[in-house]
């Protein structure tokens, strides 16, 4: 342990806390970011779910959600951000750099998790600018492929740089030591922005309408089928508010870690 991470340690404010060590930061464009800290061993989180990240204030810690980007077998824990100028936290933590502390929740939680879904053979993610994070884990989470036949993540960006990892999901997780055999054949990924000239444009409401979201390699209906499809939304709150409403008239039903259903929401991040 680093003189750093062992000073902040004692002046670490809760037992809720620990101190963990950033390892790298990644500057996608200038308003977005990843980066991975250390990870305790006794942490274990679900695919989707999030935990609070912080670092010191005046007189308290400064916390925020983050979602999990990494799989939960990772030996890091990776996170993506946007950088807000005059954030009280994010204005501080898109200057971090490897060595720099963090204090990390030890408690994570949410409601973007397998278990808050019924089976179905199709799964949706949908998701809009920092909202793919939790995305990224569990399409990495090898139980996923054994629960659905089919894994489609949608993510729609203003620009072509804020696609984050777009060249790893593009290869169809090429690489990864537990999925990739069944990613090459299960998974498929769908990018989309809104204000830049690219292969596929416009919101993920147009996608559906156009039919161009089931143009994909997808097998069974061209349409969204509450008796087989499963669907996980995160993002901004307008595409949450439009697409609750849609699949809600198709009979979909909103599901939590108490009551399994047809898609879920991280109520966490939308009010």
């Amino acid at each position: 342990m680093s003189d750093r991470i062992a000073a902040a340690a004692k002046l670490a404010p809760s037992a809720s806390l620990t101190v963990e060590e950033v390892l790298r930061v990644r500057h996608w464009n200038d308003h977005l970011f990843s980066f991975s800290i250390t990870r305790p061993p006794s942490f274990r989180f679900r695919s989707g779910e999030f935990v609070l990240l912080g670092l010191p204030g005046e007189g308290r810690p400064l916390l925020r959600a983050y979602s999990i980007a990494s799989p939960a077998y990772a030996d890091e824990l990776e996170f993506l951000s946007i950088k807000v100028p005059d954030g009280p936290l994010t204005s501080r933590l898109q200057a971090i750099a490897p060595g720099d502390p963090l204090y990390l929740g030890r408690k994570p939680t949410g409601t973007l998790v397998a278990d808050a879904l019924l089976p179905g053979r199709r799964l949706f993610l949908l998701s809009t600018g920092t909202g793919l994070a939790p995305f990224l884990s569990l399409a990495r989470d090898p139980d996923i492929y054994e629960r659905f036949n089919e894994i489609l993540l949608v993510h729609c960006a203003r620009q072509v740089s804020d696609l984050a990892f777009r060249e790893e999901l593009e290869s169809q997780l090429a690489g990864d030591p537990l999925v990739q055999d069944q990613a090459l054949l299960q998974f498929h990924y769908l990018p989309t922005v809104t204000r830049e000239a690219f292969r596929s444009t416009g919101r993920i409401g147009a996608l559906i309408d156009s039919g161009r979201l089931f143009g994909h390699p997808l097998t069974g209906a061209p349409h969204f089928d509450p008796a087989t499809d499963r669907i996980m939304m995160c993002g901004s709150m307008a595409m949450i508010r439009d697409l609750q409403a849609r699949f809600e008239a198709l009979g979909f039903r909103e599901g939590s870690n108490a009551a399994p259903g047809d898609f879920v929401i991280e109520r966490a991040f939308v009010g």
